[in-house]
Order: C-alpha cells, then structure tokens, then sequence
C-alpha cells in the first residue's frame, strides 16, 4: 500500500515504515471511493426531463384569452369585428352563441322569484284589482314578497339546477341553429356567396352587445336586482337586429338574387316561430314550479 504522505511502498501494518502516517484512513478512502465508482458506474443515468405543460390547460388559457380579445373588441367596434371575421373566429363565434343560450336559464333559474314578484306585483296594479284593494291588503302582499325573497324556495320545492338549466339551455340552442340556419339559407338565396363556417362566424359576432346584455342581467340576477328582467327582454329582442346587420354585411352576386327586406322578413317568421317553442318550454316550466309550490307543505307552513 502506498503512503499518501511520502509515497513509499508498505507491505502492511498501520503506520508507514518511513514516515509513520497511519495507512488504515487511506484503506477506507480508497474503498469508499471505489464503492462510489463502482455504484455509478453499474446505475444507469437517467437524464433530467422538465415537466411539460398540461397541453389542455395550455389550449383552454390560450382559447380563453383569444375570445376574451375576440368579445371586448366586438363590444368596442361590433360593425369593424363583425366584418373582419372570418372562418378563424368560429369557435369564438361558437362560444358566444352557447353562452347567449346559457345565460337565459340561468338567469331564470337564478331571478325566477323576483320574477313571480313583478308578475304578481302587476297583477295588483290593474285598476280592476287596485280599487277593490285596501291598503292593509298592500301592506301583506310587501311582507309576503319580502318573505319570500328571504326563503330558499328552491330547496322547498326541489328546484333542480341541472335539469332546468342543461335542458333549457340545449333547447334554445336548437332554437338559434335553427335561426342561423335560416338566414343562411335566405343570404345563399339572395345570391350571397360564403362559406357556412364564416357566416356563423359572422352571425356570432354581431351577437356579441346581445349576449353582453343578457350577462348584465345575469349578474343583476344573482345581486338580486328587479331590472335584471329588462337587460334579458333587450337580449332576446336583439335576435331581430342581429339577422339583417348579418346579411347585409354580406355582398350580393348579381341582383337575380332575393331581395333582402324580404329574406330578412322569411327569418323574422322563423325567429317567432322558434321564440314561441322557447316561450312554451319555459311556461311548462313555470306551471311544474307553481304545481310544487302548491303542493309543498314546508312552503304552506310559511305563510
């Protein structure tokens, strides 16, 4: 063994035979470190590999961020966005149709008390009902509909958020395939030449202001606020503007084509036809809620 003092040569024992440096820390040295060697040289090396991305986290910020740029804009220049889309914005244009489908039973589900209120609220001012009124009899109805503001009435009468809002919601999205689907078909018979893709993509953009009222009024629902109910009637009114700003933004081919007051008239009927399937939906809806209320004995006890 080799003295790592003075370098000379022993045959064994403890202590060099020339210097007297002890030899047996240099034997454990020695051992470690081959040991060392020797585990790294019999262990693969696996190389480090950075954790990459969720890819579906990554495309849902991404698509976020681009419809959020996509709907401000049209907020801001809703003509300029409208005619600057193209078949790049559909799936924006996607997302702002399913959300202006969305928004409205939500809303319903969310304002339906306030709602009833106003309804009834009306029903007391017509002059048939007024007069025969007194005014103790106001005075009841105002701590009736401040008692019933303050009751979770949905879990009284089993009000299913899911059902009514999924079901609703696929409904009135049939509802809007359907117009756009018409007005589609009334641009190709005025002689309009475009893709379905950029046409939609079109129509959903300048359903941008009408979606933005009914979240308005979305937001108004969920703070309670009786006006909730006059930025949805705005939204669902503005269906009738969206269908000639879309064809018109659009150029004729020639002008054997239908005329566009009456391809927008054609759609008009088509849009009363669909809203009145909705208005039946919901009124369905309406008679199921008023049906448990009546029945629902928690709810009788209230009052």
């Amino acid at each position: 063994m080799n003295c790592s003092n003075c370098g000379h040569l022993n045959d064994g024992g403890k202590f060099c035979v020339k210097c007297g440096h002890k030899l047996q820390e240099e034997a454990a040295v020695s051992q470690t470190a081959a040991a060392s060697e020797y585990q790294s040289q019999s262990q693969p090396q696996t190389a480090y590999v950075p954790q990459q991305p969720n890819q579906r986290v990554h495309q849902a910020k991404k698509v976020s961020k681009s419809f959020f740029s996509y709907f401000t804009e049209g907020i801001k220049n809703p003509t300029a966005t409208a005619h600057a889309a193209g078949e790049s914005q559909f799936v924006n244009a996607l997302i702002t149709v399913i959300l202006y489908a969305l928004s409205i039973p939500i809303m319903l589900y969310v304002g339906w008390k306030l709602l009833l209120i106003q309804f009834v609220r009306s029903m007391f001012k017509l002059p048939i009902i007024s007069e025969e009124l007194a005014p103790s009899d106001m005075e009841d109805f105002n701590t009736g509909t401040d008692l019933i503001k303050a009751t979770d009435i949905n879990s009284i009468i089993h009000f299913n958020f899911t059902d009514f809002v999924f079901k609703q919601g696929i409904f009135i999205f049939i509802g809007l395939a359907v117009i756009i689907g018409a007005t589609y078909v009334a641009a190709k018979f005025g002689k309009v030449d475009v893709s379905f893709k950029e046409f939609f993509s079109r129509f959903g953009t300048f359903m941008i202001i009408p979606t933005a009222l009914l979240l308005i009024g979305l937001v108004l629902a969920f703070l309670h606020v009786e006006y909730f109910s006059y930025f949805m009637n705005f939204g669902l009114l503005s269906i009738f503007l969206v269908v000639p700003f879309t064809i018109a933004s659009f150029k004729q081919n020639g002008t054997n084509g239908l005329d566009r007051i009456y391809s927008t008239l054609i759609v008009y009927v088509v849009i009363t036809i669909v809203l009145t399937f909705i208005a039946n939906g919901l009124g369905e809806e309406a008679k199921t809620i008023i049906t448990r209320m009546g029945n629902s004995s928690e709810l009788n006890d209230l009052f």
